[in-house]
């Protein structure tokens, strides 16, 4: 069976001392997670490391937006993947829609980051989604086809089966409007069945598909109960503590 993953990504927001705030907050009111949810919080490098201490003993998890493909090197600016792993970091979001659009993300370094993250042992988030052109041209599921295809290249049974995919409609994400769930259980289920065609179908029944863009308490429990959707990649939500342990425990 799979777990579900409820992933809060904080973008740019939070300095250290907003960061340890809102984990307080979250930790006051969680009470106990369920068993088969597991928590992840990925704040700003910044406040990446205060924010692990102030997890431990926890049941939170802790995961970094981004990260180089590169163990070390003249990358001004950048974080390698060798450094997340020294500090603790468990999850990696990789592909973020804004990481292509604002960053010049392509195929090919998303493809290495999820490498480089798996060969650390740090479990990749890969986003991948249209935007609304495509969908308004149908042509959906061929953008997102062939981003599963390009991200998984090369990359190993026994590797592949470790990492979350996350479909992230780019016409929903921050702007209030999501998918419907059946939209999205759509492409979750499209989602599975290519990585069934590249591997097989045991291997992509494994795999964790969440669902990201403008999830929020009042609309996850429809989301969360569709068939092939295992979690969400929650955004603004994810910055209020209610509002979060809301989506949490409609996951349960």
């Amino acid at each position: 069976m799979r777990r579900t993953l409820i992933a809060g990504n904080w973008k740019m927001n939070n300095d250290v001392k907003q960061s340890l705030e809102l984990v307080e907050s979250l930790k006051s009111l969680s009470g106990e997670f369920d068993n088969n949810v597991d928590i992840l919080i990925c704040p700003t490098f910044t406040s990446l490391y205060a924010v692990k201490e102030s997890i431990k003993n926890t049941d939170i998890k802790i995961g970094a937006q981004n990260m180089h493909f590169e163990d070390k090197g003249a990358y001004t600016g950048e974080i390698s993947p060798l450094m997340l792993k020294n500090m603790g970091v468990e999850y990696v979001i990789i592909g973020h829609s804004e990481r292509r659009q604002y960053f010049n993300e392509t195929d090919e370094t998303v493809n290495k980051k999820l490498k480089s993250a798996l060969k650390y042992d740090i479990i990749p988030i890969l986003c991948v989604g249209e935007t609304l052109k495509e969908r308004e041209e149908k042509k959906e599921k061929e953008t997102v086809k062939n981003q599963i295809i390009k991200a998984f290249e090369n990359i190993q049974p026994s590797d592949a089966e470790k990492i979350a995919v996350a479909y992230e409609p780019i016409w929903a994400i921050g702007t209030g409007i999501n998918a419907t769930s059946e939209q999205a259980n759509e492409m979750a289920s499209f989602i599975r069945m290519c990585i069934s065609e590249i591997y097989n179908k045991q291997l992509s029944d494994k795999i964790i598909i969440q669902y990201g863009g403008s999830v929020k308490g009042d609309n996850a429990k429809e989301i969360l109960g569709q068939s092939d959707i295992d979690g969400a990649l929650v955004g603004g939500a994810s910055l209020k503590a209610d509002e979060f342990l809301k989506i949490i425990n409609y996951a349960k």
